[in-house]
């Protein structure tokens, strides 16, 4: 295994870049989508830069032949590049509002000659490496947590507009007033053991299934009660004997 090498930064064609084969991460692309076009691409894609030497028997004396080859495959970043490709080419004709005054989408700039690229770190690393690099990409954001009362005081800052944030005002409500918990359920109301906070059942079933689910529990101990015709036809379900 090799540390990765910074090469350099590029703005490379989209075509020219190949997404991490395998990549298990299923990102929300809606949502980058949303965030590149208002504010731009902030964060470079990390791309391994692989050359790979001419082939055998070629004519070294012609630059076009035996010129280097390169691979990009994007390590980390690859719901990123397919945001930017979801985008397309051109103008999207999107533009968004801020402190009254229009702005132009941050992907595209409202060109229509605009090209689909990506800002990218070029790095160059052992195969074993970019995985890792994928992997622990993917795998660091998961294991972190929120501070919740410093996430609800960023969030206030935006008078409301949760735009291009990943945000909605049900988020942040949930954030202001969290949901009771259980033991809090239970002094307020009752204990969830209690009867009156069983779970409710509601099916519908045509004529024939009625008339059968009367007839199979008419013996149980109190036929005018639906909930006793039910547990009774599980005991006889349970005590049947197994094919």
């Amino acid at each position: 295994m090799s540390q990765a090498t910074y090469q350099g930064t590029a703005l490379v064609p989209l075509a020219d870049l190949t997404p991490f084969p395998g990549n298990a991460k299923r990102g929300d692309v809606a949502t980058i989508l949303a965030s590149l076009r208002r504010h731009g691409q902030y964060r470079s894609l990390v791309v391994q830069h692989i050359e790979h030497e001419p082939e055998v028997g070629v004519d070294l004396s012609n630059p076009r032949t035996h010129a280097p080859r390169r691979r990009l495959v994007v390590l980390a970043g690859n719901h990123t590049m397919a945001a930017l490709a979801e985008h397309g080419p051109g103008d999207c004709r999107r533009t968004f509002l801020d402190q009254g005054q229009q702005h132009p989408c941050g992907i595209c700039g409202n060109d229509p000659a605009w090209e689909p690229a990506a800002r990218c770190e070029l790095v160059a690393c052992d195969e074993d490496t970019a995985r890792r690099i994928n992997l622990v990409d993917n795998r660091a954001a998961d294991l972190g947590g929120y501070d919740a009362d410093a996430l609800a005081e960023l969030l206030s800052f935006l008078d409301d507009d949760y735009g291009a944030t990943g945000y909605q005002e049900a988020d942040v409500l949930r954030l202001l007033a969290p949901p009771p918990s259980l033991e809090e359920l239970a002094d307020t109301y009752r204990h969830p053991e209690d009867e009156d906070m069983w779970p409710v059942l509601r099916f519908t079933v045509p004529p024939e299934a009625r008339d059968d689910f009367y007839d199979l529990t008419a013996t149980c101990s109190n036929p005018n009660d639906d909930a006793t015709r039910f547990r009774y036809l599980l005991d006889r379900a349970r005590a049947a004997p197994t094919p």
